[in-house]
């Protein structure tokens, strides 16, 4: 999805981390010096989905092709070819596709040629061909040809050689009893080596002579390879870890041959979603060799991981985003994780999410607010920030005035121009819950803790799983994604937790019953029951009802603890609005908060003064049910009224009218501020 990098500058800067890094500007603009020297850190930046990992990375390719060599992968998205066969893996494919992107031409350099690692990959492709199969044969070899075109491009995009390694092994087929790995990869090799390398190319079979049980012959290391990599476990692993040291080898012989000094800027390595089993496979033979042998590659490595606080980052160097702005220190320690330096990334400010909404709609045709609302919203995510935004500028005239954050979640919007536009409150969850199913996820987005979703689970979701309890699946598959746990959710961001609730609501097929959204908080209601308690009332409130919690509200106010009292309101009051999608005019809420809806059916048997507290608490509920909602705008008008109501109701209370005096005071500014009402009043983020 393209979007303005806003709050990137500290990595992309002319004088930014990557220009430190790789000792060049973008666009080759100019040199800079080396913040590390000739060991630069492995950097991983860190962030959830929607953070902007994935973009930073393609500005990093945008910013740097063509000036210097440069790769990007996904990690999670390396896909194996068909029918491929045993020396094919992903730490196997992934070399070759690195090798292919970093090998062209780049300005005032030669493209890099990748000798070493062809000859390694060609050996290990040679397992489990047979005599019988040489079609097998032909295609591992011609996928190799792209890899084998940066030796030699005229001679290694021809398929001439392919026919000549063939016959080879047909020889030697027939010399051997027991076609063993070694003996094929020799043959192949020794075939490569003649038809696709040039004189001053071949020396390079010698670097595999450092291999295990090589004894400094190359070939002996090739054959030696090909036998570890049939053998899979460790064994396998160390040949890969070797093919990983062929690759920085190819790339450091480029920096330091003999047209040494002619190349500006170091290779970048762009790996994207390292977290992943290949990420750690490609990264770990780096930085081992950095720190066991003292290596210096020369090779940049940019990598992101989704999961802040993954195994693999435990020794690294944590830092945030703004603070590598001119400087990033990463001290090496013993371990080999010591040269990682882990960014954070941190999420957009007010003032670049306001950035973000000016860009798509420039003339100021939406609610001032809104912006600011979609920030408290989006918790700053740069994902939900930029579609959000776009949904903003692309909305239909007639909406735009009265546009809520709940509002765009209804839009559709268009991400490219030969394709339709798609909703954007799916295409967002989409995004950051990437999940096949997520109807379960949004039942259960409806919950507040383990307990109450394997309860709902138990009612609603007994079909979705045969094999285990499908709450604790759903919880797992959250942490897995890195999604934070809170006290009182069980989903606890925000913004994931609005997309469920909003799919719960309207992607049942059933306007305007609303079916399955009645079903789950009626049953939640239930559950806690039979007593109004304050989790009962928060989803008879979802529900539409808001008089049982009036009137508990009304009958507890006398107690002696305010302040319990206080938090009560706020956990009922944050129950999800039922909506209506595309609704135009005022918030239903804000009448009742004004005073301004007819009273309405009252409890039987009130006196005067019961009646006056009684629908003095039914306008503060609807008041904090309104400023809170993080789907709604906020309204000067209903925070003033919520500070008179409360200031009304301290002048009542007997013993805890200081309290109430404060929350009057406090809480509109909380508001204000785009926070939650503080407990104790002023308590910054309450208690």
């Amino acid at each position: 999805m393209d979007r303005e990098l806003y709050g990137r500058e500290a990595v992309l800067d002319d004088g930014g981390l990557v220009a430190r890094l790789a000792g060049l500007t973008g666009q080759g603009a100019a040199r800079v010096a080396y913040e590390h020297g000739d060991d630069p850190p492995v950097t991983v930046f860190t962030g959830g989905r929607g953070m902007g990992k994935t973009a930073l990375l393609k500005e990093v390719r945008n910013r740097y092709r063509g000036y210097t060599p440069l790769a990007l992968l996904d990690c999670a998205h390396v896909e194996p070819p068909a029918d491929h066969g045993p020396g094919w893996t992903p730490v196997t494919g992934a070399l070759s596709e690195l090798a292919v992107q970093l090998s062209p031409k780049v300005l005032g350099a030669r493209p890099v040629r990748f000798p070493r690692l062809s000859l390694g990959l060609v050996a290990v492709a040679s397992l489990a061909w047979s005599q019988e199969d040489d079609e097998r044969a032909r295609r591992d070899l011609q996928r190799l040809g792209p890899l084998l075109a940066t030796v030699d491009a005229t001679r290694g995009a021809a398929g001439n050689w392919v026919g000549k390694v063939l016959t080879k092994l047909a020889a030697t087929f027939a010399d051997a009893a027991a076609p063993l790995a070694g003996l094929l990869a020799e043959a192949t090799v020794e075939t490569v080596l003649e038809e696709v390398f040039g004189r001053l190319q071949r020396s390079s079979e010698s670097w595999y002579g450092s291999y295990r049980n090589a004894g400094g012959r190359g070939k002996a290391g090739l054959q030696q390879l090909a036998v570890d990599f049939e053998h899979d476990g460790r064994r396998r692993r160390e040949a890969e870890d070797f093919l990983v040291g062929a690759l920085t080898e190819d790339l450091l012989t480029a920096y330091t041959g003999l047209r040494r000094g002619s190349r500006v800027g170091r290779p970048l390595l762009l790996l994207d979603n390292a977290h992943e089993p290949l990420g750690r496979q490609l990264v770990e033979p780096i930085l081992r060799a950095r720190a066991a042998e003292g290596r210096r590659d020369r090779v940049v490595v940019l990598a992101t991981s989704r999961v802040r606080d993954h195994e693999g980052l435990r020794h690294a160097t944590r830092t945030r985003l703004p603070e590598t702005g001119h400087r990033a220190p990463c001290p090496r320690g013993a371990s080999v994780g010591s040269g990682i330096l882990a960014v954070e990334l941190t999420p957009l400010s007010p003032a670049q999410t306001r950035s973000a909404f000016d860009r798509h709609d420039p003339a100021g045709r939406t609610p001032a607010e809104l912006s600011r609302a979609v920030h408290r919203l989006t918790g700053g995510r740069p994902l939900g920030v930029a579609l959000l935004g776009r949904a903003a500028g692309e909305a239909p005239a007639a909406l735009r005035a009265d546009l809520t954050p709940g509002g765009l979640l209804d839009l559709t919007v268009e991400l490219r121009e030969d394709a339709p536009p798609v909703p954007v409150a799916p295409t967002l969850l989409a995004e950051l819950l990437p999940v096949r199913r997520p109807g379960p996820y949004a039942v259960l987005a409806a919950t507040h803790d383990e307990e109450s979703a394997r309860m709902l689970a138990h009612a609603r979701l007994q079909a979705e799983s045969l094999d285990g309890d499908v709450a604790l699946r759903v919880r797992d598959q959250l942490r897995a994604e890195d999604w934070g746990e809170g006290p009182a959710h069980f989903v606890a961001d925000p913004l994931l937790r609005a997309l469920l609730l909003h799919r719960l609501r309207f992607e049942d097929g059933d306007h305007p019953r609303y079916a399955a959204w009645h079903a789950v908080h009626e049953t939640l209601y239930r559950y806690y029951g039979p007593r109004p308690g304050p989790y009962r009332l928060h989803h008879a409130l979802a529900l539409g009802r808001a008089e049982e919690a009036v009137t508990h509200l009304r009958e507890t106010f006398p107690e002696q603890d305010v302040l319990d009292w206080l938090g009560r309101l706020r956990f009922i009051a944050a129950a999800p609005y039922p909506r209506e999608r595309n609704r135009t005019g005022p918030d239903p809420r804000r009448a009742v908060a004004l005073g301004q809806e007819p009273s309405g059916a009252l409890p039987v048997g009130l006196d005067p003064d019961t009646t006056e507290l009684h629908l003095s608490v039914r306008r503060l509920l609807h008041s904090v049910w309104l400023l809170t909602d993080p789907l709604a705008l906020p309204d000067d008008e209903v925070a003033d009224r919520l500070a008179h109501e409360l200031r009304r109701l301290s002048g009542r209370h007997l013993s805890g009218s200081g309290s109430l005096w404060d929350a009057a005071g406090q809480w509109p500014r909380d508001i204000r501020a785009w926070r939650e009402p503080s407990l104790p009043p002023g308590r910054e983020n309450g208690v």
